[in-house]
């Protein structure tokens, strides 16, 4: 099992920034990649940008220029900033680990994020 733990949503005027945090324990040492997804009101999850264990990036066409994943192996522990925050991407934001040895993907509880004036 994993566990991840997410933290630094908020309310965040438009054009602000914010940096969500998702700290991974248990079974890290099987991680392939951490990545960040996104739901908002009557929509599906979406990705948002994942990171490979080599610091292999991908990202959504919608956050590119603006959103930054990264992660710190030593704290096992996966960061996304996001800076010209826009109400477009208000939504409650989840970890996600992918895993080796046929493990995960695991998930987290998610964390709200509003972008409002």
């Amino acid at each position: 099992q994993v566990q991840l733990v997410e933290s630094g949503g908020g309310l965040v005027q438009p054009g602000g920034s914010l940096r969500l945090s998702c700290a991974a324990s248990g079974r890290i040492f099987s991680i392939n990649s951490m990545g960040w997804y996104r739901q908002a009101p009557g929509k599906q999850r979406e990705l948002v940008a994942t990171i490979g264990n080599g610091g292999t990036t991908n990202y959504a066409e919608f956050v590119k220029g603006r959103f930054t994943i990264s992660r710190d192996n030593a704290k096992n522990t996966v960061y996304l900033e996001m800076n010209s925050l826009k109400p477009e991407d208000t939504a409650v934001y989840y970890c996600k680990t992918e895993h080796r040895f046929g493990l995960g993907p695991y998930w987290g509880q998610g964390t709200q994020v509003t972008v409002s004036s």
